[in-house]
């Protein structure tokens, strides 16, 4: 998919210089770029790569002396990641899935799929759904009864979308993503064991054979626009109301959202990111890699939680947290440094009793 510089320069609302018409196929690092590459040096350290390739076009870092560089044309980028959002979208052709519904699809005759909507093989849509138009849905999926999906979709290979799921415009799910499973909910006839470390912190009365009976989740799942689900997420239906995502919220791999979650907008949860049930994430939240959330708490607005964080209790909006248990950040650093010192701290504790030993006067 070839693009002239100029098509591109104003596709991400850039500046560009040189000669606006020359061609570009593809994008590629600055030495590993063929002459039809758009190099993309959008730092100053990457320029050295530039007389390694052979690109005579490269996305610049701002100010960038593109003629020196030997270019005949550059593109100029202030903040280099937000371009290459958009040159992504430029090039990326997306998934081969041929317009109309396959004939190796199973769609029930009450499903009404949008106008220009794309359905690969092996699709199989139950009764009542809804699909809005210009949706692109790859091979092996499934769409159980009464589903809602809003325009612009692109559900990809093996998602499955349960019933009593309603999402929003311009969704995205990669290969093997579950929206609407089943909440892992069980209970005991009498108080289980669990339940009673949670009012104890510890202590155990007596220990006796318990059996779960399952708690099955009458809600659903909403979602709203422009969210995004990495492959192998895993969505639960709330218990009696919807566990529900907000828009423009964005899911990575192997995410787990538990039963009666809620989730606000514009968050960022990263792999393997665990909430559980019941839990309430506001807007703007950013959990890094291995987050664990406990059930029932809150988390406010605007809070930042560094990699493997355990969340156990409520958050404040806007705390930066960090650490097993979740401490603001800060104190986590001074909790870290204190470790690193425990190894001296122990052998000088050791020397002062070893020398108050000594000096002490005979007992005898």
């Amino acid at each position: 998919m070839a693009h002239t510089i100029r098509e591109i320069a104003a596709a991400i609302g850039a500046e560009a210089a040189g000669d606006l018409d020359l061609t570009v196929a593809r994008a590629a690092e600055p030495k590993m770029a063929a002459a039809d590459a758009l190099a993309l040096a959008m730092d100053p350290k990457y320029a050295g790569g530039l007389a390694e390739g052979q690109a005579v076009a490269a996305l610049l870092w701002a100010g960038a002396d593109w003629q020196g560089l030997g270019l005949k044309a550059a593109i100029f980028a202030p903040r280099g990641r937000l371009a290459m959002a958009g040159l992504s979208v430029l090039f990326d052709a997306g998934p081969e899935i041929a317009a109309g519904v396959h004939v190796l699809s199973v769609v029930h005759p009450d499903a009404v799929i949008g106008a220009g909507a794309s359905v690969g093989p092996f699709v199989t849509i139950g009764r009542g759904v809804r699909i809005g138009a210009r949706a692109r849905i790859a091979s092996h999926v499934s769409v159980a009864e009464g589903a809602v999906i809003g325009e612009d979709a692109l559900i990809l290979q093996g998602v499955r979308i349960g019933a009593r799921v309603t999402i929003g415009d311009r969704f995205i799910a990669q290969p093997g993503a579950v929206v609407g499973s089943d909440g892992f909910s069980f209970v005991t006839p009498e108080k289980s064991g669990v339940e009673e470390i949670r009012e104890t912190l510890g202590e155990r009365g007596e220990i006796r054979a318990q059996s779960w009976s399952r708690i099955h989740s009458l809600g659903g799942v909403t979602i709203g626009d422009d969210v995004e689900l990495g492959a192998n997420v895993c969505i639960d239906r709330g218990t009696i109301r919807d566990t529900v995502i907000g828009s423009g919220t964005k899911l990575d791999n192997l995410v787990h959202v538990g039963h009666n979650v809620q989730i606000g907008r514009d968050c960022l949860l990263c792999g393997q990111v665990g909430v559980a049930g019941s839990a309430r994430i506001g807007d703007r939240v950013v959990l890094a890699g291995q987050c664990g959330v406990n059930d029932n708490i809150f988390v406010g607005d605007d809070v930042i939680a560094g990699g493997a964080t355990k969340i156990f209790t409520n958050a404040p909006a806007g705390r930066v947290l960090l650490g097993y248990p979740a401490v603001k950040m800060e104190t986590h650093v001074e909790i870290q440094k204190a470790l690193r010192r425990l190894p001296r701290l122990a052998v000088r504790v050791g020397e002062l009793e070893k020398t108050v030993t000594e000096r002490l006067p005979d007992a005898g």
